[in-house]
């Protein structure tokens, strides 16, 4: 008995005397638990970073898209002015009749050659900033682009196809200026064969 209680006493001293397994478990949970926030966290801040970063980058795109935006369409008010000032100078010129500028009147061919060069000028200006003469004849119709004035009849373009241009029509970028005036090709009307066109009567024979 006594060396039993001796054994006892052994064990239970042993164990007061090194609590270490105990405690280094008992370090071990919070340890763990402490990482997983963190690593956690960490996961967390990176993706504000990655959602701030992709905001600001979308940012910097509208912002140039609008800037460039705005530096080609703030001549459009202007632009469109101009284009009365371009029709002014084209009736001008076609107010001559061509068999007059050729009848050796000088002054006449010099104001009309001075029109015709500040038409141009202008064209070019116009072209300078952006500006484009719309596409028409022989063009599909396009409503964006086109205003139909009158339809006619064509064999040689399928219908819905700008037969004629009757007045031009100008754009900037995507933006419409001034839709240009067309007439538009409809479908002919079919031909009916009556009986009478298909079989038509003898000419009458002259009175001998």
């Amino acid at each position: 008995m006594m060396a039993d209680e001796t054994t006892a006493e052994t064990e239970a001293a042993a164990k007061a005397a090194d609590p270490a397994p105990e405690a280094a478990a008992t370090a071990e949970a919070p340890a763990a638990s402490d990482t997983d926030a963190l690593l956690a966290e960490v996961a967390e801040l990176k993706n504000r970073l990655l959602r701030t970063l992709a905001e600001m980058e979308n940012l910097r795109r509208r912002t140039e898209r609008e800037i460039a935006d705005s530096r080609q369409y703030a001549v459009a008010n202007f632009a469109r002015d101009m284009l009365t000032v371009g029709d002014n100078l084209r009736r001008a010129i076609d107010a001559v009749p061509k068999e007059q500028r050729g009848d050796g009147d000088a002054t006449l061919a010099a104001l009309i050659d001075g029109v015709e060069v500040t038409e141009r000028g202008l064209e070019q200006a116009l072209t300078k900033f952006g500006v484009r003469r719309v596409e028409t004849k022989g063009q599909k119709f396009d409503p964006a682009m086109h205003q139909a004035m009158f339809e006619m009849e064509s064999a040689e373009l399928p219908p819905g196809t700008v037969a004629e241009e009757i007045q031009a029509g100008y754009a900037i970028g995507e933006r419409v200026l001034r839709p240009a005036l067309v007439a538009i090709v409809k479908r002919p009307k079919p031909v009916v064969v009556t009986a009478e066109s298909a079989n038509p009567a003898p000419p009458d024979e002259p009175v001998g």
